[in-house]
């Protein structure tokens, strides 16, 4: 049986975490049988975007992964902490935000793997990519820990520790995933690379339009699981989820990585209901300040279109473009045609991804599974604005042939 623990932190400091993290390691059995003297351990981070401040659930604190590598020292292994951020983003410019530099000027190595040379794992059994564009220490690796925020997501519900390890891959990989689908790529990497431990920061995490514009929630808790999907799972019970409600926990479960059923893995530490505390969901964000538009919803219609469109009109009200909204028609999901109303311009008419594929030739596709932000702005915008995410640099808006 998978064993997770959920153990309270007594304070924020490096010391309360260390203590609070080598009790949830020791609870799951310690990590002698996984870290080894003389393994390269990789720690990954989220360190997608720098948010409001590094006490805002968006980023992992340095403070878990010091803990963590201070415990893989102590067992002869040779850690580094190592993350790429979100496609566009400048990794250096989250690590000095998240305080990461701390630790370099301690002599941690803290790596930004947009730095390091490429290369290539093949993964011919993948159903999303066949070959995997990351970097050569994330091959040179003898172990990965994953160590994301509790928070939500706005295309993914949440993203915890399977999801965490999109941050092992090239950008160009990122965006081919949103192009053929996210939620199996995501699974592709777990099933690709030798993650070994989940370590959750859940001392603040962050709900509604997460993964970086949503609310903190303290929860003062530490997560760890050697099992990637049994963590997930808990995690998302913690936050107020059923597993199969969360596409990537039930896709990662069907593919044999680890256990999601509660009523199946031991829960050590922390009782569950003491801890639980719903999330609000990215879904359940309600947007003010925008002109009228029209939405036509299949029931079908996954959570990450959905959201991504919320999240999407949060980034036009930043640019100041959302009155380019008024007008449109978006649709969402498996929609029949004879639902579309007569007489909407082919350019009022926005299709979220894959699923509107059969409506492509009456209107303007949105195309991905799901889209991405940009490619939704991009959309609507067309020509008329510069489309970027809010915490994006250089992220195109290329709109794929998904």
């Amino acid at each position: 049986m998978s064993t997770v623990s959920i153990i309270k932190t007594q304070g924020h400091d490096e010391t309360a975490v260390l203590a609070a993290v080598r009790k949830a390691l020791d609870a799951i059995g310690g990590i002698s049988d996984i870290i080894k003297p003389g393994y390269k351990v990789l720690i990954n981070p989220n360190l997608v975007a720098p948010g409001s401040d590094r006490f805002s659930g968006a980023v992992t604190r340095y403070e878990v992964c010091k803990a963590i590598y201070d415990i893989c020292k102590e067992a002869g292994a040779e850690p580094f902490i190592a993350e790429s951020s979100a496609a566009g983003v400048d990794t250096e410019k989250v690590i000095e935000f998240a305080e990461y530099t701390k630790l370099r000027e301690q002599g941690y190595t803290v790596l930004d793997l947009k730095k390091e040379k490429k290369a290539v794992i093949p993964f011919p059994q993948g159903e999303i990519v066949q070959e995997l564009d990351t970097w050569q220490p994330v091959v040179d690796a003898d172990a990965i820990i994953s160590v994301p925020v509790m928070k939500t997501h706005d295309q993914t519900e949440v993203t915890l520790g399977i999801k965490n390890l999109k941050g092992l891959i090239q950008d160009t990989e990122k965006k081919e995933f949103h192009k053929k689908g996210v939620f199996g790529g995501v699974v592709d990497i777990n099933q690709c690379i030798p993650r070994v431990l989940t370590v959750v920061d859940g001392i603040v995490g962050q709900q509604g339009l997460g993964p970086i514009f949503g609310e903190p929630v303290p929860m003062d808790l530490i997560i760890a699981s050697k099992d990637c999907v049994a963590c997930d799972a808990v995690t998302g019970a913690v936050m107020g989820y059923e597993p199969e409600e969360v596409k990537v926990t039930k896709m990662a479960y069907e593919r044999g990585l680890g256990e999601m059923h509660l009523d199946k893995i031991d829960i050590v530490g922390e009782k569950l209901a003491d801890v639980r505390k719903r999330f609000k969901r990215a879904s359940e964000v309600e947007i003010e300040g925008v002109p009228p538009f029209t939405k036509i919803e299949d029931a079908k219609a996954c959570t990450g279109c959905k959201t991504t469109m919320i999240s999407a009109i949060m980034d036009m009200k930043a640019q100041h473009i959302e009155h380019l909204l008024e007008g449109k028609t978006i649709v969402l999901g498996p929609v029949p045609k004879e639902q579309i109303p007569a007489g909407i311009k082919k350019e009022d008419l926005i299709l979220m991804g894959v699923c509107t594929r059969h409506l492509w030739d009456m209107g303007t596709p949105c195309k991905g599974c799901p889209p991405n932000n940009a490619w939704f702005v991009q959309a609507v915008a067309g020509d008329r604005a510069q489309v970027q995410r809010r915490y994006a640099t250089d992220d195109k808006a290329e709109n794929p042939d998904a």
